[in-house]
This record gives structure tokens, sequence and C-alpha cells, in this order.
């Protein structure tokens, strides 16, 4: 009998993540966001109606990084546990890098999630990279999705270009199409997306073409008051403030506290100039700078290194020695003393970063009591807004972050009032009790409406004994060489007994099998047919009914064909190119708008669907849930066929999908090839250099298909 308690899985990739001692400002990509989901996945789990909570994330086996992050399964709480997925390389990598390991993550995961008991009742992605991979399995096995971004694509390049940066540089620097684009498709696709603030909602997804307020929720994170709390007069001076003395003369007076990671978005450096540049400030408090934790700057990645030097330059440009700490390391458990010690000071916790999505930092002041200064871009105009415990200001005007710090330093009122309802308003609003009870009544509703990828009977098992499959496309594949043809298919008949072969083409079910009959192609077990969103089963020809159901999800043929059919350079293809699941054109690149344009004019009228461009002339839109790639792995799921036993053959863009992640992958040298050259640094795709059959006969000798199957290691 299922249990009515939720198994609940929550996806945050990228971050050093661990259950204890949270290296929080190692660098750009462990911040507060690894903090939120290990605190979320334990709020979670103390609730009565949730049997488990596991948070995922990438296991790294790094002698950079500390040996735990590379442990499989680590205790979170009772009913919480810390899962680490293999991906890609073993190192650890910065966010940014991690786009061309996601196809591998998703596909290890959806192995991991098939050897457990159950299923997830529900898949929570954080950030973009882990939406990426919540759409994938959220898709393939219709569990319904919840994302939170924690930052945004568009948000982040608009402020990079207003700093400067060519879109060019940030292009290549942040990988930021990718991640913009992963953050559309999580839009299109998430049951609900979870904000902490209504700015979040109002400012910045405003931004996306899949735009949904309907589908977002308010539920701000919460703040550990037994950790935070205001400082008592009985409390012994904590070990902190001995790293401080070394650099003020006056450790006495109140402290300007900026406690983050050394990322450039968080502005440390104008924070620098506007003290250095005001005798105010310097005569009556001291600025103090917690920016991660470093041995050397020289071994820092090179955004960080760039913040710190430039940092130390200005110290020495505006002769701040004396006023200006900014300490080497700290231990997670002193933020709270660190807080604490800035409030007793009379002092003000300043967060002028570019744009902030939250800001926890800013309700851990609140609740210890301390003041604060904050940009007015994103999270904290609804922190403010709700705690009275500070003033927000345009983070690039030097004068208003310097008259703020003042009217709160000089004024000891107004430094009560803020201090007294920050502590307040944090226990009235913030607590993750609310937070996971909250959660908990938004997603009840959705967990009825979804239904289940079924295993498949026993009595339709006529595959059963095949523990790996072979997959091509059918046109410029099997089709020009008889030869190679006849060799393949004996190849495959003297394995017929462990071996699936399937056939993943463009065309139609009927033309398809005209042109194998006609060639000469011996029928597959299955057949996906017009680019994913037809599955067939041989002898019988019998239709997978369930896979049709599944696609048909947001699926609107006529809108589609209404945006589509009058633009210029696109022309639909014959009646018989056309399907129930796919509306195709032809599509002149000279006078077409480009791939990226009709995909933002679909989104922007809530058409949820794929578009592939392939054969650089064809132009084909179809559900989200079909494509060869989301069609073979349904098979693989239903079949119960692992990915890393699958070797898929292609030639054109329309093949792209079925190679990247698990399976292994092989690149004919056939005409249109290049469409697929983007691939050629990952390690599961092999460049044949022969084509058609011949190529895949290469293939098959290359990964020893029909013994080890695998990839060879590489050659040293």
């Amino acid at each position: 009998m299922k249990s009515s308690k939720k198994y609940l899985l929550l996806i945050s990739i990228h971050g050093l993540i661990r259950a204890h001692d949270l290296e929080l400002g190692r660098d750009a990509d462990t911040g507060g966001q690894t903090k939120y989901v290990v605190d979320l996945a334990r709020a979670l789990a103390s609730c009565e109606g949730v049997a488990q909570v596991d948070l995922v994330t990438r296991r790294l086996v790094d002698h950079a990084v500390d040996a735990e992050y590379a442990e499989g399964i680590e205790r979170l709480s009772d009913k919480a546990r810390l899962i680490r997925i293999d991906a890609g390389p073993e190192g650890y990598l910065a966010k940014e890098m991690l786009w061309d390991v996601l196809d591998n993550f998703s596909d290890s995961l959806l192995n991991w999630l098939n050897d457990q008991p159950r299923m997830p009742d529900v898949i929570h992605s954080h950030y973009a990279d882990a939406g990426y991979v919540g759409v994938k399995l959220s898709n393939l096995l219709e569990i319904p999705l919840v994302h939170t971004g924690h930052s945004l694509g568009r948000d982040k390049r608009r402020h990079l270009l207003a700093r400067g940066l060519s879109r060019s540089d940030i292009e290549e620097r942040y990988k930021i199409s990718r991640r913009i684009d992963a953050e559309e498709e999580v839009l299109a696709n998430a049951d609900l997306v979870i904000t902490s603030t209504r700015n979040e909602i109002e400012q910045q997804y405003e931004r996306y073409d899949y735009y949904r307020p309907d589908c977002m929720a308010v539920i701000p994170p919460g703040v550990n008051l037994k950790q935070f709390y205001p400082p008592d007069k009985k409390d012994r001076r904590p070990d902190f403030a001995r790293q401080l003395s070394p650099f003020l003369k006056d450790p006495d007076k109140a402290i300007i506290l900026a406690l983050c990671r050394p990322d450039e978005r968080k502005n440390l450096a104008f924070l620098m100039e506007c003290y250095g540049q005001s005798r105010l400030l310097q005569e009556c408090a001291n600025l103090v700078i917690v920016a991660g934790c470093r041995e050397d700057i020289r071994e820092l990645d090179d955004g960080a290194q760039a913040v710190l030097t430039e940092l130390l330059l200005l110290i020495d440009c505006y002769d701040l020695y004396g006023r200006v700490a900014l300490p080497k390391s700290h231990r997670p458990e002193e933020v709270p003393e660190i807080f604490r010690l800035a409030a007793r000071s009379n002092g003000v916790l300043i967060n002028i970063a570019l744009t902030e999505p939250f800001g926890l930092t800013l309700l851990e002041a609140a609740a210890s009591g301390l003041p604060v200064v904050a940009t007015e871009n994103g999270g904290p105009v609804d922190i403010i807004d709700n705690c009275k415990n500070g003033l927000l200001v345009d983070p690039l005007d030097q004068s208003a972050v310097t008259c703020a710090l003042l009217q709160i330093l000089q004024a000891p009122e107004s430094w009560r009032a803020y201090a007294q309802s920050g502590v307040q308003a944090v226990k009235r609003h913030y607590s993750w009790t609310n937070h996971a009870e909250t959660y908990l009544e938004k997603i009840d509703t959705m967990l009825k409406k979804h239904e289940r990828i079924p295993t498949p009977s026993p009595g339709r098992r006529a595959m059963r004994y095949h523990d790996r499959a072979i997959f091509t496309p059918l046109d410029l594949t099997l089709l020009e060489q008889p030869e190679g043809l006849e060799r393949l298919m004996n190849t495959l008949r003297e394995h017929r007994r462990s071996v699936s072969f399937g056939i993943a083409t463009g065309r139609r079910l009927d033309t398809a099998m005209t042109v194998m009959k006609k060639n000469g192609i011996p029928y597959p077990d299955v057949l996906i047919s017009s680019l994913g969103t037809e599955i067939h089963y041989f002898p019988s020809l019998t239709a997978d009914s369930f896979w049709a159901d599944h696609i048909e999800h947001l699926w609107n043929p006529r809108a589609i064909r209404r945006l589509l059919d009058d633009l210029p350079g696109l022309k639909p293809q014959e009646k018989h190119e056309q399907s129930r699941y796919k509306i195709s054109y032809y599509y002149d690149q000279k006078n077409a708008p480009s791939i990226e344009e009709i995909n933002a004019l679909l989104r922007s009228e809530e058409q949820t669907v794929n578009v592939v461009h392939s054969f650089g002339q064809y132009l084909d839109v179809i559900p989200v849930r079909a494509s060869k790639g989301q069609a073979l792995r349904y098979f693989a799921q239903r079949w119960e066929i692992a990915l890393d036993k699958i070797l898929v053959v292609g030639g054109s863009g329309a093949d792209e999908d079925m190679m990247l992640g698990n399976t292994l992958a092989a690149i004919l040298s056939n005409r249109h090839h290049e469409e697929l050259s983007q691939l050629i640094d990952l390690e599961r795709v092999y460049f044949a250099q022969q084509s058609h059959a011949l190529g895949i006969l290469e293939a098959i000798a290359h990964y020893d298909f029909f013994a080890d199957c695998r990839a060879p290691l590489e050659e040293t």
C-alpha cells in the first residue's frame, strides 16, 4: 500500500554542499543557496506528513576539496539525506562549466531513482542548472516540478551590461544564453515556482517570455532563531574579535559590516570607495569586510582574486590602514557571533550587491538586532518592508549609500528602533516551520493531477532478454549503402537474443515503413517516428498509447500554426509529412527568422513546445515532452535497459538529444554531420570515420558493444 506521506526530491547541483560546516563564501558558487537547500531539506523532513527528503547534488572527487564531498550518501537528519551523483569529470566545476555534464547528471539520477523503493512525489530544482535536470525528469516521469531560481540570468545580464561588460564577454564568461534558455524551459514546465519575495515575481521573472505569475508563490525562507539572536551584555567577547585587532586602531568603534562572497556582483569595491571618500564614515565607524576564506589570494579563482586584490589596492589608495579589517577566514559557526559583535558596537550590516535575489544575511542581521543598509534591487525590498529594520539604497549611488549609513550610525534612537523592529518581525514573518507548512499546502493540490509512467506487464515483454539496444535514424544512415546494411543486419541477427534494434526517424510511421520495405530494411524491435512523437513495437506494430497521452501535455497545434504559417521563410511541408503531434515546415534560413526568434515568439504566446531544426532546411515543432531523446529514455525506462548500454547513432541536429547524457553515441561521417560538431569534446561521443551502416559497425567495434559495452579509456 502506498504511503500517504510524501517523498520529496530536492536538486541543487553546484556548490560545496554537506551536512555540517558549510564553506560559505569559499567561492562564487558556495553562498546562501547551499545553506538554504540544506535548511529547507531539514525543515521539510521535520514535518509529520513527509516520509523522506533527499537533497541531490554532484559528487566530487578532488584533492582540492574535502574528501567528504566524495561520499555517496550523508545524513542530514532522521528523514533527510544528502545524495551525491556522479556526472562528468570527478573534480569540482564552477557552475558556468556544468552545462555540458547536466545530461549525464540527469541520466545518472534517473538510474539512481529506479533503484529506490519509490519514486518521489515532487521534484524541486534549485537554480537554472538543476532546473534543466528537473524538467527532463519531470517530463519523463510525470512528477510535478517545483522550482526556485535563487538568481536569474536575465537580471544578471542586465546588471553586468550596466557595469560595462560587453555581451560577448558576458556570454563567454557566464554562458548566460544557456542559462536563460534553461530558465525559460523551467518556467514553461514547472507546476510551481517558489520565490522568496514578491519583488522576484514582479521585477525579475516578469522579464521572461514564459512569465506566469499565477504559477508562482512567495514563501520566504526561515532563520534559525536558536543561532541568531540579539547580543546580551553578559555575553563574553567573541573569539572572532581577536581577528580584527591587528587591523583596527580603535576596535571599539561602530562596525560597518559586509559579509558575502568575494564576487564582483556584491559590489565590495564600490563600498570601499564610499568609505574611503567619506571622512565622516571613517570617524564614526570601522569597515569590516568578511569575504569568504582564503590562505593565499593567488590561489583563488580569477573572480575572487580580482575582487580581493582591488580591495587591498583601494585600502592603500585611500590610506585606510587601521580603519578597515579584511580577515582571511571565519568558521561557519562564527557567523552569528559576527552579527552580534557588530550589533554590540551599534553598527550596521551593509549589502549593496548589484542585485540580491533574496538576502538571507539581512534576516540573520535582523534577528541579531543589527540594522541594515541594503540594495533596492531584489529581495531586500520585501525584507525591509516586512521588518522595518533599515534603509534601501541605489547600489551605484555613492552619495545615497554614504548618507544612509550615516543616518543610522549618527542617530541612536533610529538605530534602536531599527534593531528592535528587526528582532520582532523576523519571529513573526520568517520561520522555517511556517515555510515548511506553507510549502506542503502548496504542493498538495498538484499531486492529484499527475499520472505516472506504468511499468510494462510481463505479457508484453517480447524483449525481456535484451540488456542493450542500438538506435539509429533512417535517412542518411541505413539508406544508400546496401553492402554495409547487409553486414549490419547480419551482425544484429547474430546477437538478436541480447540486443534490441530501434529506428528513430523524423518520418511518419507510414512513410518510414514504405522506405524500409523499398530498401529491404528489416523492421526494428521498436520504431520511434515523427521525431519522437510516436512509438510502435514490432512485430505486431503495437502503438504505445500511454506515450501519446503523455506527450499531449500543453500541445496546441492550432495556435502554433496560427503563429508560424505566415512567417517569411517558413513553408508548411506536404500533408503526408505532418502528423498529430508534429508540425513541419521547410526552412529558408536566408529569409526566415532565426531559430532563437521563433522560440521567443512561441514562448511569448505561451506555447510550450520543442523546436527542431535539421538538415539545414527543415523545421519541426513537437510537444515539449517529445523528442527522439525523450522517447528513447522513455523506452529505456519502461523496458529496463540501462542508458549506458544503448548505442545511439546519428548524423544531424535532430539526433542531438539522443546523444547527450549516459548513452554511448556515434556520429557518422554523413552529410550534415557538422550539425553535431559541438559534441566533439564529449567523452561518450565517437566520431566515426565511415558513413552509413559501415559507420555503425565501426562504432560497435569502438565500444566493444557486444562485450564490454563502454567507452574505451583514453590513451595516455
